[in-house]
């Protein structure tokens, strides 16, 4: 009766849909030209994702420990070796990819160099992830929770393993501990951490408990032993430094490379569920969000409830027309932008604080994974507007981080800090959060945090170094980088710039007249850095003269150069979002400025794969009588770089990034100032698009984007509730309380 009446209740939350939105939900997007997305099954914002491991072992295109790989999944890789259940997606270095599982058939084999195997039938959906494992006859599904993840295993009558692999993964971490609780059960830990390599303390564990719907005939763990130099050697030959199975054992094994299996003998063919719970708190706590989230529930049980979920979080915007080819490409986007920041809090609501790891309780959703150099040009907007109970968590879990750390996150990964990338992001999304009227969060609180960043301390600024130096010269000069004391003088300038004068408006409105002022003159510093010459940004030194030599096209590519990280003086050139009015005047005026521009375009200096350029095609909405320029870029690279295809992302997704730029482009708004509460408006790509908000913090239901006239894509009119209005931004509080927004086409 309990099962029917779940069945029930899942139709007809199903049945309060339009469409079925996931099936415009492609997860192979993005799996090739680096995109570093999975076709994993996950749930929206979920701590669990069991994604299919095919980046090691011989064979494969792309084998993690040959050259650079942050994804656990390539399209283009044959060969599989389990499901990994903490990931990553859409990130540039290795980490996570840990806690793997695996099915074979026949004699125990351990070494998955051996038991990899070759795989076809895949298919995945929002949620749902499947292929057939070529070597064993064996048909894999897997689906997810927020913090548990589902397997099932369709073997053939005969001898069959299920292996739980912690030696395996695709951080280069090591260490860990698995112990057989039954036939049935088995639990442990694994060591993971050193994202990025630039904070070599942060490691940490991650916690699982592993329950099989199947009695063992045959339980074991397995272990690699070190390598002993000496006489001692002499007595170890049966298992010095190589991998022992040790069969029977139900207690604790703690080294490197370690693993247990279940082994079975089939009369016939059996289905069979295995679950995994995970935290990052405990054992305990794992088991907890196991038994909470998938205790006595089936799989296709789960597999629906994880459908229906998606389908809620991707119903918020609704669209018609445009080709199917088109709606794939934006709900794609827009389920990519829900995967990260992700939960971190059990269910219990239990996590680890960060820099210590002391278990504390939040009350709200805990998040990690903040890659907020990427996320807080787009994605931080896009969850404000349509999804804004989440990023007031996302706010108030930086400033939990802040309470525990002294400091806001700036790349924060599951409760450390790895300090990549430049810039201080954190002050940015918090501003603009705040600038756009979301501030149900300790205002007081926030304003001390993003302010102590922006000052020289005792021991050193972590958030921003040289800002001594910084603040002395209005720029930070070349000398700092020489002395490798930072990365990238004018592009971590530029990013203090923009944090300044985020800083400076939310002392604005927060009523700190004085703050305000002086922030506001520091974000003024990029003039400093403007060489009328050249009419680049450039690094330049203490005594005022300029770096050389200086060729604008080093550093493309993501080569290295002095002054720039990940790009060149041409992909920074216009990086002063927050002001381009004032760039324009540095440039001399709208003729010069606009011939850079479309030479940045026209001499392929553009980089659609890296944020200092994203909001590069929305300039032209300053220059009037060139927004046209606008629309017929933003589709341009549409076109180009986001389509229906494995390689459908330009390059790393940059956890959610990439596919934020689409989702707005897409609907024909895009925050291009962070900091600023408005949007560059540009052609819609569909018909009618309806954005259902949330009136607790929005006052309205739904704002509806319609396009109508001709069927070109230049911009004749855009009205507001019927009335035109002049140029080609919106403001946030315009856009939140609007009935409809129409773009009349020419």
């Amino acid at each position: 009766m309990k099962k029917i009446l779940l069945q029930l209740l899942l139709c007809i939350s199903f049945m309060g849909y339009s469409q079925d939105y996931t099936t415009y939900v492609n997860p192979f997007i993005g799996t090739t030209n680096y995109g570093a997305t999975n076709p994993g099954a996950i749930a929206p914002r979920g701590m669990v994702s069991v994604v299919p491991f095919n980046t090691s072992g011989e064979g494969n295109t792309h084998e993690k420990d040959q050259n650079w790989v942050s994804f656990p999944y390539a399209y283009e890789n044959k060969i599989f070796t389990g499901y990994s259940h903490v990931n990553l997606s859409g990130v540039g270095c290795p980490d996570l990819g840990a806690v793997i599982l695996m099915p074979t058939t026949g004699e125990l084999e351990i070494d998955p160099k051996k038991y990899g195997s070759l795989y076809s039938e895949e298919k995945a959906q929002a949620g749902l992830y499947s292929n057939h494992l070529d070597k064993y006859d064996v048909d894999t599904k897997v689906t997810a929770t927020q913090r548990s993840g589902i397997s099932k295993f369709s073997f053939p009558a005969g001898q069959a393993n299920i292996l739980m692999n912690l030696g395996q993964a695709l951080t280069n971490e090591s260490g860990g501990m698995i112990k057989v609780v039954n036939d049935q059960e088995i639990e442990g830990m694994r060591m993971v951490g050193s994202f990025c390599y630039n904070n070599p303390k942060t490691i940490y564990p991650v916690y699982f408990v592993m329950k099989v719907n199947q009695k063992a005939g045959n339980v074991g763990v397995w272990q690699q032993h070190r390598k002993i130099e000496g006489i001692e050697a002499q007595w170890m030959s049966a298992y010095n430094g190589q991998q022992r199975i040790i069969e029977d054992a139900y207690y604790p094994i703690i080294g490197d490379s370690l693993g247990a299996y279940f082994s079975y003998d089939f009369e016939q063919p059996t289905e069979v569920e295995v679950k995994i719970g995970i935290s990052y708190v405990s054992i305990e706590n794992a088991r907890e969000n196991l038994e909470t989230e998938v205790a006595n529930v089936s799989f296709d049980e789960i597999a629906q409830r994880s459908k229906n979920n998606w389908n809620d979080v991707l119903s918020k915007i609704d669209v018609k027309g445009g080709s199917d080819d088109d709606k794939t490409v934006f709900y794609t986007a827009l389920y990519h932008s829900m995967i990260h920041p992700n939960v971190l809090s059990d269910v219990n609501g239990e996590y680890p604080a960060a820099k210590t790891r002391k278990t504390k309780i939040t009350e709200g959703e805990r998040y990690t994974v903040f890659s907020l150099w990427d996320t807080y040009r787009n994605l931080h907007q896009l969850m404000t507007l349509v999804y804004p109970e989440q990023q007031l968590n996302m706010v108030n879990t930086m400033l939990d981080i802040y309470d525990e750390t002294g400091w806001l996150p700036k790349w924060e990964l599951n409760s450390t800090e790895t300090f990549t990338m430049v810039g201080d992001p954190a002050a940015i999304v918090i501003s603009d959060t705040y600038m756009r009227g979301l501030d149900q969060f300790d205002q007081k609180k926030a304003f001390e945090a993003i302010t102590k960043s922006a000052y020289p301390v005792d021991g050193g600024n972590p958030v921003r170094p040289c800002i001594d130096d910084y603040i002395k010269y209005g720029y930070i000069p070349v000398e700092d980088e020489l002395d490798k004391k930072l990365w990238a003088s004018v592009s971590t300038s530029l990013e203090y710039n923009i944090a300044d004068w985020n800083i400076a408006q939310f002392a604005k409105k927060y009523g700190d007249e004085e703050k305000y002022k002086e922030f506001l003159a520091r974000a003024n510093g990029y003039k400093k850095l403007f060489d009328k010459e050249t009419d680049f940004l450039r690094p330049r030194h203490k005594d005022g003269t300029w770096y050389s030599p200086f060729d604008p096209n080093d550093g493309a590519n993501f080569e290295h150069n002095v002054g720039y990280v990940e790009g060149n003086a041409y992909q920074y050139n216009m990086m002063v979002q927050y002001d381009i009015p004032g760039l324009i005047k540095q440039f001399g005026g709208n003729k010069s400025f606009t011939k850079r521009l479309d030479e940045i375009f026209s001499t392929g200096q553009y980089d659609m794969a890296n944020e200092p350029d994203i909001a590069y095609p929305y300039a032209y909405n300053y220059i009037k009588g060139q927004e046209y320029k606008t629309q017929e870029k933003v589709l341009e690279l549409r076109e180009k770089y986001f389509t229906n295809k494995p390689d459908g992302i330009a390059g790393n997704d940059d956890t959610g990034t990439m596919s934020s730029w689409v989702v707005f482009s897409m609907m024909g708004i895009y925050p291009d100032a962070p900091g600023t509460p408005q949007y560059a408006m540009t052609t819609p790509a569909f018909d009618e698009i309806k954005i259902t908000l949330n009136d607790q913090f929005w006052n309205n239901k739904e704002v509806i984007i319609k396009k109508t006239g001709g069927d070109s894509n230049r911009i004749a009119s855009i009205k507001i509730d019927g009335k035109t209005i002049k140029g080609y931004f919106i403001q946030h509080k315009d856009l939140v309380k609007a009935k409809e927004i129409t773009f009349v086409m020419k």
